[in-house]
Parts: structure tokens; sequence; C-alpha cells
């Protein structure tokens, strides 16, 4: 007769340890933020986000403003791809700036090494500080600069993804087989025919797929970018919130789910092209 093997967990007391200081640390952080779960499903906070719902009831299907909606979404869409584009023209050179294995001063004089690293940090500077102030903020201070409209949260995108962009860019050109670039360089290559034949054939996919995702992500926030008067289905909607209207931001909502439906959709597309 066989006995019964029971297997003891040799991480479970590391995990146990793990997951109560997880909780230790979350408990202060959900109490500093003001957060009360159990206040989410008091009676009168129910009645207040029923009576909320219900305004948004029926949605407002009128051709007029339909006709609005669609110019909105369709500013929306060349917003973020108008983006995306100047922040690829801004993360291509910053990225091949910052790439250590496309560094010709790597296998020159030293004092050519310190020029190189020197250029390096001042693009790794400059990166953070485009990715490191969020797209909405950019967009609230460009439109002081050019007023409403979509320049505004154009040139945001551009900023925020162009940082974006570039940090990965490089990271995937780091990750990639190395060895071809290096040895172009050490033939006497020159920077981009080593990026464009040595690690480009290689990462192309991975570097295409995740623009693609930033384009993405761009629709999203070109939204979110509307309600500071960046234009787009965003301002529509922050004006019809601002006249109390439910009926045409319930129509609004349902266009923005379709954008991105949309965009995920173009997305797996492209993605399956590149397979």
């Amino acid at each position: 007769m066989k006995r019964a093997v029971y297997l003891r967990d040799p991480d479970a007391l590391r995990r146990f340890v793990v997951t109560c200081i997880a909780l230790a640390i979350l408990w202060p952080m959900m109490q500093l933020a003001q957060f009360d779960v159990f206040k989410l499903f008091e009676v009168s906070n129910l009645k207040v986000f029923a009576n909320f719902l219900i305004q948004f009831f029926p949605p407002n299907l009128q051709l007029s403003f339909l006709a609005l909606v669609f110019k909105a979404t369709l500013e929306t869409l060349a917003m973020a791809t108008a983006g995306i584009a100047l922040a690829m023209l801004m993360a291509i050179p910053l990225g091949l700036i910052i790439t250590y294995s496309l560094s010709i001063s790597r296998i020159g004089p030293a004092s050519g090494h310190r020029v190189a690293k020197l250029g390096r940090y001042l693009a790794r500077m400059l990166i953070l500080l485009l990715r490191g102030i969020p797209e909405i903020v950019w967009a609230l201070l460009l439109v002081r600069v050019f007023g409403l409209g979509p320049i505004a949260g154009v040139l945001a995108i551009a900023i925020t993804y162009g940082g974006m962009l570039a940090k990965v860019y490089s990271e995937i050109l780091e990750t990639e087989n190395t060895l071809p670039a290096k040895a172009l360089l050490m033939l006497g290559s020159g920077r981009i025919n080593a990026f464009l034949y040595g690690l480009l054939p290689s990462a192309s996919r991975e570097l295409a797929s995740y623009t693609i995702y930033r384009w993405e992500c761009a629709v999203r926030a070109s939204v979110v970018m509307g309600f500071v008067g960046a234009g787009g289905l965003g301002q529509l909607m922050d004006q019809s919130m601002k006249m109390l209207n439910g009926g045409e931001v319930s129509t609004i909502l349902i266009m923005f789910l379709l954008l991105v439906l949309l965009a995920d959709y173009i997305s797996l597309i492209i993605r399956r092209q590149l397979a």
C-alpha cells in the first residue's frame, strides 16, 4: 500500500512575509489617499451613482450632434497620428545616440570616448525631461501658448511620447544581437549603416510593434487632453458635461469605445502583417 507524500513549499514562508510587507505598505497608502472601500456600498452613495447613470440614457442621436461627434473623432485620430509621427522624428535620433552598441568611439581614442559619453548623458537627460512630465501637463502648458485647439495636443503627445519611444527604442536595440553592428563598426562602417544593416533587420518587428502600441495609447491620451482645451472628443465631452447633458456624454462615450476598438483592430492587422 503506497503512502501519500506531502511536499512542503520551500518558498511558502518567504511568500507569506512578502505578502505581509506588501499589505503593511498598502494599507497606510490607502488611508493617506482617503480611499474607503466600504463607502462604495453605502445606500446613499449607491443611489447617487444610480441617478448619475440614469442621466446618460437615452444617448443623443440627432444628426447635427452626430456630425459634431464625427468631426471630433477625426480630430482625435489626426491628433494622435500627427503626435506619434513627430515623436518618432525625435525618438529615432535620440534613441540612436544613447544606444551604446552603436557607439563608434568605443573603438577610438579615449578623448572621443569622453565626448561620446557626455553626448549620451545629455541625451538621456533630455529623454528624462521629455517623458518625465505627463502629456496632460504639457497640453495644459501649451494651451496657454497656442490657445485652444489640437496643436497643443499634437505637441504634448510628441514631446512625452518622443521621450518614451527613444528610451524603449534604445533598450530594444541593446537587447538584440549586437555582434553584426559591432563588426560593421570595427570594419569602419558609419553609425547609420551599422544601425540599418546590423541592428534594424532583427529589431524592426519589435520596434514597429511598440510604436503601434504607443499610437493606441496616443489615441486614448488625445481624448483626455481634450479636457484642457486641446480639441477632439475630450473637449466636446467637457462641454457636454458642463451643460449637464448626459445624453450627449453617452453618445461621445460610445464613439470613444468604437474608436478604441478601431485602433485595436488596426493595430492587430499591422502586427499580423509584421509577423
